[in-house]
């Protein structure tokens, strides 16, 4: 879900799928999400979905889980960890709220997850406002200001919430 999330954002935001080469800016065509992997020595990885828009759900999700599994095992071929043009980490599964994440260059972006933890929430309804217990989470978003402001960086991440906050389970994947 989150990174069908980013690719839709990225989508939206091309800006937020660029490179930065010296002086040069270069717009990617392609979408193709880095996704940090742990590795069981406790070094780390980011293997790369190419072509990350094209995918639907279930895609993605096969995605993630072939690259995630072979990652753990040495079984990545060095094209599976090149051409990334946008990564993803997830810090929530170390169990942190929130962290802020290094941009993997030539990359301009990256967008670390938080835990999801059960909060009090204001809840907003036609007959008053009341208090409920609602699953969320951080997302925290790290860009080059060289490139990118901070009008487009928090508008990339705020349609990153917005495609998470309208999910339908319901939808057809």
């Amino acid at each position: 879900i989150f990174m069908e999330a980013v690719a839709k954002a990225l989508k939206d935001f091309p800006m937020m799928n660029i490179s930065v080469d010296g002086d040069t800016i270069i717009k990617r065509k392609n979408i193709n999400l880095g996704m940090a992997a742990a590795l069981p020595n406790g070094n780390l990885i980011v293997p790369v979905i190419k072509n990350a828009d094209q995918l639907n759900l279930v895609g993605m999700a096969k995605a993630v889980n072939d690259l995630g599994g072979r990652a753990k095992l040495g079984k990545l071929k060095p094209d599976d960890t090149q051409g990334g043009t946008y990564t993803v980490t997830n810090v929530g599964t170390f169990g942190s709220v929130f962290g802020t994440p290094i941009i993997n260059q030539p990359q301009v972006g990256i967008l670390a997850l938080g835990a999801i933890r059960k909060v009090p929430a204001v809840i907003e309804t036609p007959e008053g406002d009341f208090i409920g217990i609602r699953q969320k989470m951080f997302l925290s978003h790290s860009y080059d200001h060289r490139v990118v402001d901070g009008a487009l960086g928090g508008s990339f991440v705020k349609r990153v919430a917005e495609y998470l906050e309208a999910f339908d389970i319901d939808r057809d994947f």
